[in-house]
């Protein structure tokens, strides 16, 4: 029993840490109210989802898919690339967040999102067209 524990619980610690990372990330998103932190967990959760797909790319003594004849097992480049280009994403969207972010507190002096919904009277069920 232990060593089953140990073989397939303990041995996937990336896997572990990489769902409650999504957990804290997630819980900041749906917990806090302020525009700026639901940004901030919104990365962690994405942060998380990167160290998930790398983790599914590792192969144990896995080289880089170079042909040679003294290599047998080729480490799969797509998970790396793929992450390569989400960060790329999360970082554009990141800042369009952030300037979204910044203009609505131009606009409407907060970044709470209760406050911004009460000042368009949503929370009243009086929803206006825009």
């Amino acid at each position: 029993m232990i060593n089953y524990i140990s073989i397939h619980w303990i041995s996937h610690y990336n896997y572990w840490a990489a769902i409650v990372i999504a957990m804290v990330g997630l819980y900041m998103i749906i917990g806090h109210n302020n525009l700026i932190k639901k940004v901030a967990g919104l990365n962690i959760l994405q942060t998380a989802v990167f160290l998930m797909y790398i983790s599914m790319g590792v192969i144990t003594d896995g080289t880089a898919p170079i042909a040679a004849e003294t290599f047998t097992i080729y480490s799969n480049p797509l998970p790396q690339v793929l992450m390569l280009t989400a960060i790329v994403v999360g970082v554009a969207t990141t800042a369009m967040a952030f300037a979204l972010i910044v203009r609505i507190k131009e606009t409407c002096n907060t970044v709470d999102e209760d406050e911004l919904l009460e000042r368009e009277g949503h929370q009243n069920g009086n929803v206006e067209e825009w």
